[in-house]
C-alpha cells in the first residue's frame, strides 16, 4: 500500500503542476454546463413559455374575421399586434421586429359563412328535411396567408399553423351549429350545443415514460449537466495522453523498471488519480449546478432516486474516459499527437454520441454510427437514471457495453506497451 502511495502522490504532483490541464479539466465543464444549459433553456422558453410575437392584418369587415384574432387572444399564445391594413406586411414585420404575421382576406366571413349554409344544407336534404337551393356544390375559401422570419424553423412554423387551424375548425363548428338550428327554427339549442361541445371535450394527460413514480418532467437541466459533464470527463484524454507520452519519451517508464515495484502498480496509480479526478469533476458540476441553477432562473436539478445506481454510473464513465486515455497515450508518439488526436477524437465522438444534438434525432444510420461511442453509451446511463426511473434492469446494457468497451482499451494499452517492451 506504501507504493501504492507513492505512485499516486507522484502522479498527484505531475497534475497539480499542469495547470493548463487542470484548467480544461475543472474549468471547461463548469463554463459548457452554465453556456448551454442557459442558451437551450432560453430556447425551450421561447417555444414552451413565452407568447409567440405575430402582427394581424385583418382585412375582414366580417364577425368571424375578428372572432378568430379574439380566439387567437384569448387564447394566451400569442403576443398579437393588429392593424387594419398594411401595404407591405414583409416590410412592417422587418421594421418592428415581428417574427410572424397572418393576413385575413376580405371576404373570409362571407365565404367561410357560405361554406356552413353549403354543409347544414346538404344534411338537411340528405334527412328529407330541407329545400333545395342554389347554393355551389363546391365553395372556394379564401386563404389565409401566414408570413414568417426565414430563420424560423419549419416545425415551429407548423406548430403555429396547426393552432390557428384549430381556432378555425372551432369557427366553422359554430358557424355550422348555427346554421342548423336556423334551419330547423330552433332557438335554444345553439348554446345548448355549443356549451355540450365545449364541456365534453376529450383530455390529453402529459405523462412522463419513466419507471418511477416521479411526475417531473424532462427539461434542460437534466439534459445539459450529465452530458457536458461526461464530455468534460473524457477530455482528461489530453492531460493523461500527454502524460503517458511525456514519460514514456523521456525514459521514466524505463527507470521506473528498474525499481523494486510492480510497473503495473504505477499504472494503476495513475488509473486511480484520474478516476479520483473524474469524480471530482462530476462532484464540481452537479454541485455547483444543484446550488445556482434556480439562482439564476435555471430548471432544477433534480438527481435519480437511484443513488447507489448513480455513484455506479459515475465510477464506470470516469474509468471509461481513463481507460481511452490510457489508450491514447499508449499508441501515439509525441505530446502533439496526444493533443491533437485526443482533444479531436472526443469532439468527434461526442458528435456521434448525441452530446451536441440528441441521438433520437439523428438518421438512421447515425443512431447506429452512434453506438461505437463510448460517450453515447454513458449519456444512455445517466438518461436513464435522470429522466426514465433508473432501475438496474434499465442500466444493464449500458454497463456490459461500458465494461466491453473498457476491456478492449486497457488490453490495447497493454499490449501495446508490451510490444515496446516497456512492460
Amino acid at each position: 500500500m506504501f507504493k501504492l502511495w507513492v505512485a499516486i502522490k507522484k502522479e498527484f504532483q505531475i497534475l497539480m503542476y499542469d495547470k493548463a490541464g487542470l484548467a480544461v479539466m475543472f474549468g471547461m465543464p463548469l463554463l459548457l454546463v452554465y453556456v448551454i444549459t442557459i442558451i437551450q433553456d432560453s430556447a425551450f422558453k421561447i417555444v414552451n413559455e413565452n407568447k409567440i410575437s405575430i402582427l394581424i392584418v385583418n382585412k375582414d369587415k366580417g364577425a368571424e374575421g375578428q372572432k378568430l384574432v379574439d380566439l387567437m387572444k384569448v387564447s394566451g399564445l400569442f403576443d398579437l399586434s393588429q392593424k387594419d391594413s398594411v401595404q407591405n406586411i414583409k416590410q412592417v414585420m422587418d421594421q418592428e421586429d415581428y417574427l410572424t404575421g397572418l393576413v385575413i382576406a376580405s371576404n373570409f366571413t362571407e365565404k367561410i359563412t357560405d361554406k356552413a349554409n353549403l354543409v347544414s344544407s346538404t344534411m338537411m336534404n340528405e334527412l328529407g328535411l330541407g329545400e333545395p337551393n342554389d347554393l355551389p356544390k363546391k365553395i372556394k375559401l379564401p386563404a389565409l396567408d401566414f408570413y414568417h422570419d426565414p430563420v424560423l424553423q419549419e416545425n415551429y412554423c407548423f406548430s403555429i399553423i396547426n393552432m390557428v387551424d384549430a381556432f378555425l375548425k372551432s369557427i366553422e363548428g359554430e358557424l355550422f351549429i348555427n346554421q342548423m338550428c336556423e334551419q330547423l327554427e330552433l332557438t335554444e339549442s345553439p348554446q345548448q350545443l355549443k356549451e355540450a361541445m365545449i364541456e365534453n371535450r376529450v383530455p390529453i394527460n402529459r405523462i412522463p415514460a419513466t419507471t418511477s413514480d416521479s411526475d417531473k418532467l424532462p427539461n434542460s437541466t437534466q439534459h445539459n449537466v450529465p452530458a457536458w459533464t461526461i464530455f468534460a470527463m473524457f477530455f482528461m484524454v489530453v492531460s493523461l495522453g500527454n502524460n503517458i507520452v511525456k514519460e514514456r519519451l523521456n525514459g521514466s517508464f524505463i527507470r521506473l523498471k528498474t525499481m523494486p515495484t510492480s510497473f503495473s502498480l504505477v499504472l494503476g496509480a495513475k488509473m486511480l488519480l484520474y478516476l479520483a479526478a473524474a469524480v471530482a469533476q462530476v462532484t464540481l458540476v452537479f454541485s455547483s449546478a444543484k446550488l445556482t441553477f434556480p439562482l439564476l432562473g435555471l430548471p432544477e436539478l433534480t438527481l435519480p432516486s437511484n443513488q447507489l445506481g448513480f455513484v455506479f454510473m459515475v465510477l464506470l464513465s470516469g474509468l471509461a474516459a481513463v481507460s481511452y486515455a490510457m489508450l491514447v497515450g499508449t499508441m501515439v508518439r509525441t505530446q502533439e499527437q496526444a493533443h491533437g488526436f485526443g482533444s479531436m477524437s472526443i469532439v468527434i465522438l461526442a458528435a456521434i454520441g448525441g452530446i451536441w444534438v440528441p441521438s433520437f434525432v439523428m438518421p438512421e444510420y447515425m443512431q447506429t454510427i452512434s453506438l461505437i461511442s463510448p460517450l453515447n453509451w454513458c449519456l444512455e446511463g445517466f438518461y436513464i437514471l435522470f429522466l426514465k426511473g433508473g432501475s438496474w434492469a434499465a442500466l444493464q446494457n449500458v454497463v456490459i457495453g461500458l465494461m466491453i468497451f473498457i476491456a478492449v482499451c486497457l488490453s490495447l494499452a497493454f499490449v501495446k506497451l508490451k510490444k515496446d517492451k516497456i512492460i
